[in-house]
C-alpha cells in the first residue's frame, strides 16, 4: 500500500491541542488495528508533528485525515503527501 504522510502544524494553544491528543491516539491505535502502520509524532520544537500511515489511494488517505480528531477540532494545519520510497 502506498505510504502517506501528514506534515502538521500547530493552530492553536498547547492547552488546547493536548485536550485532542488523547483521542488523536486511540484514533491512531485504531488505524493500526485497520492495518494502515500508522505512526504519530510531533517536532521537538514546538508546533507541529507528522502522521505517517499507509491507504489504498490518495481518497482514502484524505478521508482518513478528515477524520482525525486534531483536524475536526481544528487544531492544525496540515499538507498531505504521497512518499514515494527509492530504496530502503
Amino acid at each position: 500500500m502506498p505510504i502517506f504522510a501528514k506534515i502538521e502544524k500547530g493552530i492553536v494553544d498547547k492547552k488546547t491541542f493536548d485536550q485532542f491528543v488523547p483521542d488523536h491516539k486511540l484514533y491512531v491505535r485504531e488505524l493500526n488495528n485497520q492495518g494502515h502502520n500508522a505512526r504519530t509524532g510531533y517536532w521537538a520544537e514546538y508546533g507541529g508533528g507528522m502522521l505517517l500511515f499507509e491507504a489504498k489511494s490518495l481518497e482514502e488517505a484524505q478521508q482518513i485525515i478528515e477524520n482525525d480528531p486534531l483536524i475536526k477540532n481544528n487544531c492544525v494545519e496540515y499538507d498531505l503527501h504521497e512518499w514515494v520510497i527509492v530504496e530502503g
